[in-house]
C-alpha cells in the first residue's frame, strides 16, 4: 500500500542519499517514486540503483506532458535504466501524444500512470474539471492505473465507482500536504505515495514503519472487520 517517493533533500541535515532512504525502508515499501529533482541531483542510474538494491519496482515521475514522439524518446531512455512504470499528464490527449506511450506500454510491458489530478488547489481550476474524462481515457485505452490525490478523498471514491478494480489508484499528498496515512486507502485507493513524511525524518525506517502500520489498521477499521 506504500510507495515512497524519493524527492531530495533526504534526512534532516540532507546528509542521506536515495538509496540510503529506499534501503531503509524496504521492509515496507512495495515501491518507489522518483522524480526529476532526485535524477538532477543523483544521475539517471539511480534508477537502476535503487531497483536492483531493493529488488522493488521503480516508478519515474517526468508527469510528461509533450508530443508523442517527445515523450517515447523520454521513456525509452528511462526504460534502460530500469523503470518499471512511467507517470504522464492525461489532460495532453491521446491522438499525438498519448498514444505512443499507450502503444509502447503494451510493447514494452511497462505500467503507464495517468495524472487525472493534482495535490494543489490551482487543480480545481482546470484539471480537476475533467477529471472524469480523463478517468475515461485511461478506461478506453487499458493503462495501468491513475494518480488522484489523497487530498482529495471524493476524487478517489468517484474513481473507484468509474474504474472498478482492474485499475490502480496511487494517491500522494500524505503527511506535509495535510491527508493522513490511511485516508486514501480508505476512500479506495490502492497505494499512497509518501515522501517528506518518510525522507526527511530523522528516521525513515520508522517513518515508513508507522505509515505502513496506520495504513493496515485504517484498512481494518474502513471496512468493518474488527
Amino acid at each position: 500500500m506504500l510507495v515512497v517517493a524519493l524527492d531530495p533533500p533526504f534526512g534532516r541535515n540532507n546528509d542521506k542519499r536515495a538509496l540510503n532512504v529506499a534501503l531503509e525502508t524496504s521492509d515496507f515499501s512495495a515501491g518507489y517514486k522518483v522524480g526529476l529533482p532526485l535524477i538532477l541531483e543523483e544521475g539517471v542510474f539511480v534508477v537502476r540503483e535503487i531497483k536492483e538494491s531493493t529488488g522493488k519496482p521503480v516508478i519515474v515521475d517526468f508527469k510528461l506532458a509533450d508530443i508523442g514522439e517527445v515523450m517515447l524518446y523520454t521513456t525509452r531512455k528511462l526504460l534502460e535504466y530500469g523503470a518499471d512504470a512511467i507517470i504522464a499528464h492525461g489532460f495532453i490527449g491521446v491522438n499525438g501524444a498519448l498514444d505512443a506511450l499507450i502503444s509502447e506500454s503494451r510493447r514494452r510491458g511497462f505500467h503507464l500512470i495517468l495524472v487525472t489530478s493534482m495535490t494543489h488547489k490551482d487543480s480545481e481550476r482546470f484539471i480537476d474539471k475533467h477529471f472524469e474524462e480523463l478517468l475515461r481515457v485511461a478506461i478506453d485505452h487499458e493503462v495501468h492505473g491513475v494518480v488522484v490525490p489523497a487530498t482529495k478523498p471524493r476524487l478517489i471514491n468517484i474513481a473507484r465507482r468509474i474504474l472498478g478494480s482492474k485499475f490502480k489508484i496511487y494517491s500522494p499528498g500524505i503527511g506535509v500536504q495535510g491527508a493522513e496515512p490511511g485516508s486514501a486507502i480508505c476512500a479506495g485507493a490502492d497505494y499512497e505515495i509518501v515522501g517528506r513524511l518518510i525522507t526527511r525524518s530523522e528516521s525513515p525506517r520508522k517513518a515508513a514503519e508507522y505509515v505502513s502500520r496506520t495504513q493496515r489498521e485504517r484498512w481494518v477499521e474502513c471496512h468493518g472487520l474488527q
